[in-house]
């Protein structure tokens, strides 16, 4: 028994592993600026006459708007990805309730993968900077989590207790 467990922890760790490292592979996310060797090495105190003042002013300035950009691409980068991850784990979940019911031990690692998988979805989706973006995600982990609870663990008994 506890063998099976851990089976089925392992299927469900490894599948979100798989999904967070396949979207990582193809679909790479924006690389971090290099600062400028002025902005590592100096400071404005530092500068000894106006000329380099001004290269490590105009140096901060453009590694600034770098930065800025970084940002906006990675928001941009976390919403597609947390949006590829909630519709991995819709379809791990739908693939684990129907293909294989019949197979629990690989039903309940699927799901667990799924599950595992749209709490991926959910951390990325925060890494968004966008409110309404968040409210939906996090709606939809709530409406599949509300479901599942529904299928796997109350309508079982239904159907037994109808018997």
């Amino acid at each position: 028994m506890i063998l099976k467990l851990i089976y089925t922890f392992l299927i469900g760790i490894f599948l979100a592993v798989f999904v967070g490292v396949g979207i990582a592979a193809f679909y790479p996310g924006p690389k971090y600026p290099e600062p400028p060797v002025t902005l590592k090495y100096c400071s404005p105190e530092t500068a000894k006459n106006a000329a380099e003042y001004e290269e490590f002013k105009k140096d901060a300035e453009t590694f600034d708007k770098e930065e800025k950009f970084y940002r906006e691409k990675s928001q941009r980068y976390n919403r597609n990805v947390s949006i590829f991850s909630l519709v991995a784990s819709i379809i791990i979940v739908i693939a684990s309730l129907t293909f294989f019911k019949k197979i629990l031990i690989i039903a309940d690692g699927l799901l667990l993968g799924g599950l595992l998988t749209l709490i991926y979805s959910v951390m990325r989706g925060f890494g968004t900077e966008d409110n309404i973006f968040r409210f939906i995600v996090v709606t939809v982990g709530l409406i599949i989590s509300l479901f599942l609870g529904y299928v796997k663990f109350i309508r079982p008994s239904e159907k037994s207790s109808s018997e």
